[in-house]
Order: C-alpha cells, then sequence, then structure tokens
C-alpha cells in the first residue's frame, strides 16, 4: 500500500468542476486498489471520509484571486507536517507550492492542465502569474502531467519540456432515470444540452444568443454556475424566450441524467485542455457539438460536429435537419470514440503507475 495526496482542487465530493470529478474520480479508485488516499479540501463534508478516502479541510480566503493558491499553500504546509510516498497537484499555477514537498524528500507530479492564462476573467497580473507558473511547473515537480496532446505538444515546443500525457476519465453508459429532466419541465430528445461554468470564454452567452435565432420547438438547458462571475451569468440569464432554461449548476444524478436524456450536446470552450463536460457528454451517447479549437476536435474526432463561433446556427439547423438513423450514428461513434481513450481505469492505471514509479 501506497501513500498519496492530492492537492490543488476544491476537494470531494466533486460539487464545482472538472478537477473535482478527476479528484473524486481518481482517489476512489486508488483506494480500491489498496491505497491509502488524501484528498485536501475547502468545503466541510459530514463524514471525514468519503469512499474510503480521507477527507482533510483547511480554511481559504474566498476570494478570484487568492483562492485557489491560499488554501494549496495552507494544504503545502499540511503536507510537510506528514509523509506521502507520492503527491499529486492539480493546477498549473499551484507550481511554486511542489518545492516543499521536493525538499523534504517527497516526489511531486502536478497537473498542469490548460493554458488558464488565456482565460478572460483574469486581469494582467494573473496572466502573468500563470504565464511564470508555467515554466515553473517544467522546473520543480518530479513529473508534470498534461490530459490534452495539444498540451502536451505546447510545453515540448515551448519549454522543451516532456511531459506524461494521462487524459480525462468518463462513463459510457447513459442513465434510465429521469428526474432532473421533470423539475426542469424537460422531455427527452426534446432539448439541447450546455454544461460548463459560466465564463466568458466558455461562450455560455453565444449559445443562448445564437440559439434565440433558430426556429425550433427544442428548448435549451444553460447548466452552470460560477464564483466571481456575477455580471457575466446575469447577462446570460437576460433572456425572455420561454424555450431556455437555466437553474444554475447541477451535479451528479441529475447532471448525468441531463446528458443522458439531451437531444444534442453544445460544447463551446475554447480555452483549456481536455473539458470533462466533453468527454462526459460522449460517454453517455449524446450527440455532440463542438467548438472548433484543436483541443475540442482531439476529443471528439469525426464522433461530434465541429463549429466556428460564427457558425453555430448552422450547426444547429443541420442537426435538426439530420434524419434520425444519422443522429444515432453520430451517438455511437460518441460513445464508442470514450470507451476506446477515456476510461476511468485506464486513467487510473496511468495515473497509479505514475506515481508509484515516483
Amino acid at each position: 500500500m501506497a501513500r498519496f495526496a492530492l492537492l490543488g482542487t476544491r476537494g470531494i465530493p466533486a460539487n464545482y468542476g472538472g478537477f473535482e470529478t478527476f479528484a473524486e474520480e481518481l482517489s476512489q479508485r486508488l483506494v480500491s486498489r489498496g491505497h491509502h488516499v488524501t484528498v485536501y479540501c475547502r468545503r466541510r463534508h459530514p463524514e471525514h471520509q468519503f469512499r474510503g478516502v480521507d477527507l482533510v479541510y483547511l480554511p481559504t480566503i474566498r476570494h478570484k484571486y487568492f483562492d485557489t493558491m491560499v488554501h494549496t499553500a495552507i494544504s503545502t504546509i499540511h503536507v510537510a507536517l506528514h509523509r506521502y510516498d507520492a503527491i499529486l497537484y492539480c493546477n498549473a499555477a499551484n507550481a511554486i507550492f511542489t518545492i516543499l514537498p521536493r525538499a523534504l524528500g517527497m516526489p511531486v507530479a502536478l497537473n498542469v492542465d490548460g493554458l488558464e492564462r488565456n482565460r478572460k476573467k483574469w486581469n494582467s497580473l494573473a496572466r502573468t502569474w500563470y504565464l511564470i507558473s508555467e515554466w515553473l511547473s517544467t522546473k520543480l515537480p518530479t513529473r508534470i502531467v498534461t490530459d490534452a496532446a495539444e498540451i502536451e505538444r505546447y510545453y515540448r515546443e515551448r519549454y522543451g519540456a516532456e511531459s506524461d500525457f494521462i487524459p480525462y476519465g468518463a462513463e459510457t453508459e447513459p442513465l434510465a432515470t429521469q428526474d432532473a429532466l421533470q423539475q426542469l419541465n424537460l422531455l427527452p430528445r426534446q432539448y439541447f444540452l450546455y454544461v460548463s461554468r459560466m465564463e466568458p470564454e466558455n461562450n455560455g452567452l453565444l449559445v443562448r444568443e445564437t440559439f434565440e435565432k433558430v426556429a425550433t420547438e427544442m428548448r435549451l438547458a444553460l447548466i452552470g454556475d460560477a464564483p466571481y462571475a456575477a455580471e457575466y451569468i446575469a447577462r446570460v440569464r437576460d433572456t425572455k424566450d420561454l424555450r431556455i432554461v437555466i437553474p444554475g449548476a447541477i451535479y451528479g444524478q441529475g447532471y448525468k441524467e441531463l446528458q443522458s436524456h439531451c437531444f444534442a450536446y453544445i460544447h463551446a470552450t475554447e480555452v483549456g485542455g481536455t473539458h470533462p463536460a466533453l468527454i462526459e457528454a460522449m460517454g453517455r451517447g449524446a450527440l455532440t457539438l463542438y467548438l472548433d479549437t484543436p483541443e475540442n476536435s482531439e476529443v471528439a474526432g469525426d464522433a461530434g460536429i465541429p463549429f466556428e463561433q460564427n457558425t453555430l446556427a448552422s450547426a444547429l439547423e443541420r442537426v435538426l435537419a439530420m434524419e434520425e438513423a444519422e443522429r444515432e450514428d453520430y451517438r455511437a461513434k460518441a460513445r464508442r470514440r470514450v470507451e476506446e481513450r477515456y476510461s476511468w481505469e485506464a486513467v487510473t492505471t496511468a495515473y497509479e503507475r505514475l506515481l508509484l514509479n515516483l
């Protein structure tokens, strides 16, 4: 049995985004394989364990620019007082903190995520810090992990740094239950689905405004929320179109049900590496439309329908006009692609091998 720690996320159970889902799925699978795993959390769970994973709750400063780094700094101090066989940090912005456990003889892997400095929510100082952190990521941790081939290529070409490419994982079976649909007054195969943090580079506003121009009786469910983005979220919500429902964030069973029964899933993110929601929707067998970026294309391939920001309307009209047999073919290809490339068990095996080697 090895002792592993995971830092840099909001913690588990997952109730925010991709890194949290990653932490939950990976940690519980490592525990099932006989390892002792500790996940550092910002929000308290009623129990000190979740599915066999030890949870450590530490404070932070609830602020757009300090939340992640303050919590990771405090967590790193806690890690320094304990002994782990290997540590996994998430988010390149946390690269600076990996120096302490390494100095104490504990090996560290860092999942750098995507190119966070390109997100519109950051000011120039934050973007500069992310750029510095990219470089630090190639110097301070024992190994770096990239979850998209495009990000792997970026670190190799810009910094001459090799990384362990380990993709994100997803489940591959649709759910039969429909409780979330009933709560939102949605019918199976009668709604488009968009799921993401409601931040500008994820283009929720673009999706809403484009859908309003499309003549269809289908509905649109815009699912997501974000801290520190109240102004943008208010713009997304500013609609009088009764076809559109915007309930906020939905996690767990409800999230999976919405993916399983949508007519089509719209993925419009333009920044980052591998986006969990895209893989998860494909794994549930959703007919997938995706913004044509290298990272999104890497995941979806020919199992999805690409669009540019100015061609989303025509992509929506295209899938509405398709024969059902063609739509089902896309859904089947999406499931197969995830089964072949993004199995959680395969992802866990890759991380287990990496951490044990460290």
